[in-house]
């Protein structure tokens, strides 16, 4: 039995594998990869599909789970904490780029409906594409990724009230007034399901499911929850994807929601790559080539206006002009859901062929060319930052008043409070060390001054912000930012302004190791070998290595730049100088049964030692810790031992106890 779309997903695949190898041999990024197998494969190239609507099918579950892990990460807490990013930051954002859209569009001749419409299509940002480059690397959480992200929820939401008005602006007749108020009924409801989901209905599920220990039950009833809220906010009319996200905030509330990760993403790139190729299906070739110089244009138009607006929206927020660069862009494409909105527009007559096209093919150009404008925008913000702006624009409009430190000298300077901020902080003040935190995000500075912390507002790439930290004094530097860009820009103002300060840098990166010490860095943490080092240092002692060699081994790793882990040699001189092999011994823990031979009896009567060849360390018994017991004490049911020996021997010897 034939089966198209099966054929055609093994021509994709097949395909893909080809074209993202040479790409990731030439360094381009594997969404482009993606483009141009769709591009080659849709009904514009090779014409190698058949089953173009079953592709756009996998596509729209891609960004279902997308959506729903963003959620699981994302919890209702942080939503919470950038409410300003998604409810100013997305409203004005939205507002002004429809409204400069309307206006060219309308001078170049568009009909007022038209225009207001292509307006709503340039609003919207590609949430696929600019989140799973946030999540490749590691920013998120950083100032720039969190406002995005902001904004990005925003767009999700605008988009069901410009699906309602797309009718009226074709003229058909239609109660907006009730539809509208039906619409908020519904979303009041779901956000009351959502509450109580996340409170009472899904832990409680998932608890008694994860008492089953079947792993598919987990992911069948994860999948299930998933794609029902899903279903739900689509009923309701509004989109699958804001109730994908919803479903992953409702698990994220639950201890349920590492497990819960691990088992989607899997799903989750696989599906996403069937989304990638179905936009790249989408481009007409001909017509690219037919009209190449406008439609070029047309991209470099929109991007460059959504990227001036997006930033300006930042920067009235508050943020520094580097972050509004940032954001700005990030969110300088057209999104997956215009092309949405876009078939609406076309059944009800508001974009004729050729507009369409045009429409279709640069916001095809905008979404390829966003992974190269986000990696260079931090070179492209630092270029601009050497501009000769005005100091009130680059440092931002946030009002909180100047960073004034109270000590004189040796305190310590913590850039960033995100989770290493926060627990070396908390560290300080047990300690006694005088520290000063600076944090560009205003929300938190705002939470965390009221309740006490000597927190401030700033962008420590500026050497102004560093100087008023009083840095000349302090003795150390702690940069524990998301932002590699910026991070190396810290790095470098820190040890101009004092080089006598000792600084400890935390990346994510290997890579970014040598370039932060070149800039001056004392210590650079990569988060990837302190796991490492925690994992083995645990092993080790599982092997009753003496922990005198293990903290010396740390040492000389930590020391020595990490050089063991990044040589390519499989041999150690740390390792290989440990004083001792590793015992063929344990450490194992046996309760005393009822019903026991030993009970009651004393341990010069059961003689471990010489019968069985194990060695008794301690006896628990209630609250009470009888450490190197003596050969007169008796054993009682219920006692706790614990004994040393060899996995052989331990294993006879706990036959004695049952």
């Amino acid at each position: 039995m034939d089966i198209p779309l099966l054929k055609d997903i093994v021509i994709i695949f097949g395909l893909s594998i080809v074209v993202i190898l040479l790409f990731h041999k030439i360094r381009v990024p594997t969404i482009i990869g993606f483009l141009l197998t769709g591009m080659l494969a849709g009904p514009y190239g090779l014409k190698l599909i058949d089953s173009v609507h079953g592709v756009e099918l996998l596509a729209e579950i891609g960004v279902v789970l997308l959506l729903f892990t963003i959620g699981i990460e994302f919890s209702a807490k942080n939503l919470i904490q950038i409410k300003k990013s998604v409810l100013m930051g997305g409203s004005f954002q939205v507002f002004l780029t429809t409204l400069a859209t309307f206006f060219i569009a309308w001078l170049f001749g568009l009909a007022f409906a038209e225009a207001v419409f292509v307006g709503f299509l340039v609003a919207l940002s590609s949430t696929a594409i600019v989140l799973k480059i946030l999540q490749q690397d590691a920013q998120v959480d950083a100032p720039h990724g969190s406002t995005t992200l902001g904004i990005l929820i925003f767009q999700d939401i605008i988009i069901v009230p410009m699906i309602l008005v797309t009718p009226i602006l074709a003229g058909a007749t239609q109660n907006v007034g009730g539809s509208l108020l039906v619409l908020a009924a519904k979303g009041i409801g779901i956000i009351g399901l959502t509450i109580i989901s996340a409170k009472w209905i899904v832990p409680y599920i998932l608890f008694h499911i994860a008492q089953t220990r079947s792993r598919e039950l987990f992911l069948l009833s994860i999948i299930l929850i998933c794609l029902s809220v899903a279903w739900i906010t689509s009923s309701a009319g509004l989109s699958l994807a804001l109730g994908a996200f919803l479903a992953g905030l409702i698990i994220s509330e639950s201890e349920y929601s590492h497990q819960t990760l691990g088992d989607i993403l899997p799903f989750r790139d696989v599906f996403m790559s069937f989304f990638f190729i179905s936009i790249g299906m989408l481009l007409d070739m001909g017509f690219l080539f037919q009209h190449p110089v406008t439609i070029v244009l047309v991209a470099i138009g929109v991007i460059l206006l959504k990227s001036i607006i997006a930033s300006s929206v930042t920067i009235l927020m508050g943020f520094p002009l580097r972050i509004g660069i940032l954001v700005g862009l990030a969110l300088c494409q057209i999104g997956e859901f215009s092309f949405i909105l876009s078939r609406t527009g076309v059944e009800y007559g508001l974009l004729d062929g050729y507009i369409y096209q045009m429409f279709l093919t640069s916001s095809v150009l905008t979404m390829a060319a966003t992974p190269f404008i986000m990696t260079l925008a931090p070179r492209l913000a630092d270029s601009i930052l050497k501009l000769p702006l005005p100091k009130r624009i680059i440092s931002g409009y946030y009002s909180y008043p100047g960073i004034k430190v109270e000590v004189k000298k040796d305190h310590l300077i913590i850039i960033g409070f995100g989770v290493n901020g926060k627990n070396v902080a908390r560290a300080a003040r047990a300690a006694g060390i005088s520290y000063v935190i600076i944090e560009m995000n205003p929300e938190t500075v705002r939470s965390e001054q009221a309740q006490g912390e000597p927190i401030y507002y700033g962008d420590a790439t500026h050497e102004a912000v560093l100087a008023h930290a009083n840095i000349k004094d302090a003795r150390i530097g702690l940069i524990a930012i998301n932002d590699p860009a910026a991070t190396r820009r810290i790095t470098g103002v820190f040890r101009i302004l004092n080089p006598k300060i000792h600084l400890i840098v935390r990346t994510r990166f290997l890579q970014e190791m040598g370039p932060l010490y070149e800039l001056g860095a004392d210590q650079v943490i990569p988060e990837e070998f302190e796991t490492s080092v925690e994992l083995f240092s645990r092993v080790l002692a599982y092997y009753l290595i003496p922990r005198e060699e293990i903290e010396k081994l740390v040492f000389e790793i930590r020391s020595d730049g990490y050089e063991m882990f990044r040589s390519l040699s499989k041999e150690s001189t740390s390792f290989s100088n440990l004083p001792c092999q590793l015992p063929d011994v344990e450490i194992v823990t046996y309760k005393v049964s009822g019903k026991s031979p030993v009970v009651n009896k004393t341990l010069s009567d059961i003689d471990l030692r010489k019968k069985y060849g194990v060695t008794l360390l301690v006896i628990r018994r209630d609250s009470q810790i009888i450490s190197n017991p003596d050969g007169s004490e008796q054993l009682y049911s219920g006692d706790v031992l614990i004994v040393l020996g060899q996995p052989e021997k331990n294993a006879l010897v706990m036959e004695l106890f049952q």
